[in-house]
This record gives structure tokens, sequence and C-alpha cells, in this order.
């Protein structure tokens, strides 16, 4: 009987423990940040380039900019980069409507575009019929734009 007790006090006790915890929300994408020499130019480039708008940001030292990439993420550019960027590897991506009126827009800009194997100009066409192209922001950062639905 005091076995059975037991095991009643243990169960219970452990119902109510969970009832009682917080319930875990999955992991959500929050921001990503990338440290640029000009802030102006870089928050620029985001803006009228790839239309991103800004969102309030909490610091207002004149040294961040965050701009929206989607329902629940943010680019934070962060005035002060000293490190010199290059690896397109480790990019950046936007999807857009029609890859070939962004390259348009591209070389209307006079920006410098290219394939992943790194020809100037051109698209990639990847096997499952995505076409895609790298560029890179004022500071180097890497960016890919394809036209993912």
């Amino acid at each position: 009987m005091f076995r059975f007790l037991l095991l009643c006090l243990l169960l219970c006790s452990q119902q109510l423990l969970a009832q009682n915890a917080p319930a875990l929300k999955p992991t959500r994408f929050n921001h990503i940040a990338f440290t640029v020499k000009d802030l102006g130019k870089s928050a620029a480039f985001y803006q009228h380039l790839l239309g991103l708008d800004t969102i309030p940001e909490p610091f207002h030292d004149g040294r961040h900019v965050w701009l929206k990439v989607s329902e629940q993420g943010a680019l934070h550019l962060i005035q002060g980069s000293k490190i010199p960027v290059s690896i397109k590897e480790s990019h950046l991506c936007f999807s857009v409507a029609s890859v070939d009126a962004f390259i348009a827009k591209l070389q209307k800009a006079g920006m410098a575009f290219e394939n992943w194997a790194g020809e100037k100009n051109r698209y990639t066409l990847r096997p499952d019929g995505v076409k895609q192209v790298y560029l890179q922001d004022p500071d180097g950062y890497w960016i890919e734009v394809n036209d993912q639905q």
C-alpha cells in the first residue's frame, strides 16, 4: 500500500510540474549582424538595391541600422568594421520574383554580379530550375539573389 501511495504521489507531482512548466517555443530566426565601414552607404545599398525597409533600432546611437528581411527577421548593420570580408560560401540570400528583372536593375545601377563559378554578368541555373546571381555589398559581404518561390 505504501508503494502504491508513493507511486500516486510521484505521478501526481510530475503532472503538476508539467502543467506549471513554461511552454517551450520553437527556436526562430531573429537577426543577422554585419559590421560595416560606412553605415550610410551600406544602408542605402540594402534599402535601394534590395528594397529592404528600416525598422526601429533600440540603440539610437547613430552606429546601427536595422532592416526588415522577413516577418520575424532583420539585418542589423553596425558601423565600425575593420575586417575585410569576401567569402562567397558565407552569404545572405534574398528571393525575388524575377532574377532577369533584378539583373536589369543591377545593370542600370552599374553593379557587378556573377554566377557561382565567378563568371561576370552571368547567372547560375540550379538543377531545380532556380536562377541565382551573386554580388557583394559595399563591405564585401556576398549576397545571393534567386527566384526560388
